[in-house]
């Protein structure tokens, strides 16, 4: 069993980019969830989760999105997700989240679709 890592780190547009690494399933989704919930509690709701070394997702890491991200949209805020391999793309797409959420090839992409908070 891989272990799960789960760092974040501020990017540009006033974003903070969580990076994932090893297995998100029902024994880590809680350490992801409340990395979240810190970064909402710090006052920051453009968040950008990037999956490039994460290995496997199960239904209970996808469910961590599900519980946030009304919350952040409702405070003009989003959850982007980035860069992820093709196996863990399939599980989300098989489950629609496509529809739902942004899903960008690189982490830059997905900081380049917030404007600037200027703008915001």
């Amino acid at each position: 069993m891989s272990t799960f890592i789960a760092n974040a780190s501020h990017g540009s547009r006033g974003t903070r980019v969580i990076s994932l690494g090893g297995y998100l399933d029902a024994h880590t989704a809680s350490d992801l969830e409340q990395m979240i919930e810190r970064t909402i509690g710090d006052g920051c709701v453009r968040i950008i989760v990037d999956f490039s070394d994460l290995e496997y997702i199960s239904s209970a890491g996808l469910g961590v999105f599900m519980v946030f991200i009304e919350q952040v949209r409702s405070a003009s805020g989003d959850i982007k997700l980035a860069a992820m391999k093709p196996k863990v793309f399939t599980v989300f797409d098989l489950l629609g989240f496509p529809v739902l959420f942004e899903i960008y090839p690189t982490v830059e992409d997905a900081v380049g679709r917030f404007p600037e908070p200027s703008e915001a």
